[in-house]
C-alpha cells in the first residue's frame, strides 16, 4: 500500500497575506460530557489556532469551564446546545463526538449522543463533517453523508463497521459508505473511495488519552479549507510529527496538552 508523500502537504491552503476575518475557516465543535471535560478542550485548543473562528457547544458544565478560560482563550464563541442550528449554518466544518458519552455511559443531563449525532447528520448532510469519539460508538454508519471524515481507533472501527481495521477493510468501508476514513493506530490508514495511503511515525507517548482528540481537531481545521482526503492525510502526518518533535525535547513524557501546543510549531516548519 502506498505511503503518504509529504510533498502532498504543498496542496494545503495557506492563508493569504491579504485575507481578512472569516476567510480562513469556521469550525463548529460539538463535544464533551459531564464525565469528559478535557476531551472537548484539546480539539478546541487545536482548532482555535488554525481557523478564524470556532463555535464551541458542550454541556452546561463544560461551557462554563470554557467561559472561565476566556481570560486566556479569546478565539471562539461558547454557545448552548440549543443554539447549535444557528451556528452550523455559518460553519465550514462541524466536528462532533470527542468526549461525548457512549449510549450506555450517559449521566443525567448529558445529551443522547446517538440521537443528537444522527439527527444533525441527517438534517445537514451537505455540510462538511468530522465524526469522532462517542459519536462513532453509537451511530449507524448508514447515516454518514459523503461529506464525512470519520476518525476511529481500532475499537471504534470495530464498533462502527463490525470488523477489524486492516489494509483491506478500511478502503472497503470507505468505498461502501462513500466517506473518508482515518483509521488511527501505530500506522494510520487513510482511505477515500478512490485512494488509500498509510501514515507512519509517532511514538509510544501518543498512546495517552486525548491525542486522538487533538487529531480530530486538526482534521476539522484543515477540512475547513481543503478537501477531505488531503485534510485527513495531512492531519495524520502532522500529528505524528508533533509527537516526534516532543520526543526530542521531552522523551515519551508528554501529554495531550503538550501535543496541542506542539502542532502549530510543526505546521510552521512543514508548511511555511
Amino acid at each position: 500500500m502506498q505511503e503518504f508523500n509529504p510533498e502532498e502537504l504543498k496542496k494545503l491552503y495557506i492563508p493569504a497575506s491579504s485575507s481578512h476575518k472569516s476567510q480562513n475557516g469556521k469550525v463548529m465543535l460539538i463535544a464533551g460530557s459531564k464525565l469528559f471535560h478535557a476531551a472537548s478542550i484539546w480539539p478546541l485548543t487545536t482548532i482555535s489556532r488554525i481557523v478564524d473562528m470556532v463555535f464551541y457547544a458542550s454541556t452546561s458544565e463544560n461551557n462554563e469551564i470554557v467561559t472561565k478560560m476566556k481570560e486566556q482563550f479569546l478565539n471562539g464563541i461558547v454557545i448552548p446546545r440549543e443554539k447549535i442550528d444557528d451556528y452550523i449554518e455559518e460553519s465550514d466544518v462541524i466536528l462532533i463526538g470527542p468526549g461525548m458519552p457512549r449510549e450506555s455511559g450517559q449521566q443525567e443531563g448529558d445529551d443522547d449522543t446517538k440521537v443528537l449525532t444522527e439527527s444533525l447528520l441527517t438534517k445537514y448532510k451537505d455540510k462538511k463533517w468530522v465524526v469522532d469519539g462517542g459519536s462513532l460508538q453509537t451511530i449507524n454508519p448508514d447515516i454518514l453523508p459523503p461529506t464525512a471524515i470519520v476518525t476511529p481507533h481500532k475499537g471504534e472501527f470495530l464498533k462502527l463497521f463490525g470488523m477489524e481495521p486492516t489494509e483491506q477493510s478500511v478502503p472497503e468501508m470507505a468505498n461502501k459508505y462513500n466517506i473518508v476514513i482515518l483509521s488511527k493506530g501505530e500506522i494510520d490508514i487513510v482511505s477515500s473511495p478512490n485512494e488509500t495511503v498509510t501514515v507512519r511515525g509517532g511514538n509510544a507517548g501518543m498512546t495517552k488519552g486525548g491525542t486522538g482528540d487533538v487529531l480530530a481537531g486538526l482534521v476539522a481545521s484543515l477540512y475547513a479549507k481543503n478537501d477531505a482526503f488531503i485534510s485527513a492525510c495531512a492531519a495524520s502526518y502532522i500529528n505524528k510529527k508533533a509527537g516526534e518533535s516532543l520526543e526530542q525535547s521531552m522523551g515519551l513524557y508528554y501529554n495531550s496538552s503538550d501535543l496541542a501546543d506542539e502542532v502549530p510549531k510543526v505546521m510552521k516548519n512543514l508548511l511555511l
